[in-house]
């Protein structure tokens, strides 16, 4: 279980004095690395009743062209950049801020694909 509660030490490095357990609310889950790829989604009910779409790969994504002012399915080629990590370009990782190459031309994902369900972009001109 990945917990994101209060840490066991202090900065000093002493250990703080327990005072309860860990609490359902403080759970967090691992991270999804979303590829390039035939479309996997898995859906997942988080706290509230609500869901989050995990997206594992996708093929396509939303480009939005701003001197045509249109949304057009795009199909992505590959990962150029990514600053989340020096090698998602390399392992084609989407993450948002990421640059791709799509068949519309280059785009920065905007959204968070893998909590979204969806790659949503914007082309580079």
């Amino acid at each position: 279980m990945i917990w994101q509660g209060r840490s066991k030490r202090k900065y000093t490095g002493k250990l703080y004095k327990r005072f309860r357990k860990k609490r359902k609310y403080e759970l967090g889950r691992e991270y999804i690395e979303t590829l390039i790829g035939d479309r996997k989604i898995k859906k997942i009910r988080v706290r509230g009743g609500n869901y989050k779409i995990r997206l594992f790969r996708d093929k396509y994504a939303n480009v939005y062209v701003p001197s045509q002012k249109k949304v057009v399915r795009a199909e992505i080629k590959s990962v150029i950049e990514n600053r989340a990590h020096i090698h998602f370009a390399r392992r084609n990782v989407l993450t948002k801020g990421a640059v791709i190459e799509t068949t519309a031309g280059k785009a920065v994902v905007t959204n968070r694909p893998g909590q979204e369900g969806i790659v949503n972009a914007v082309l580079i001109e």
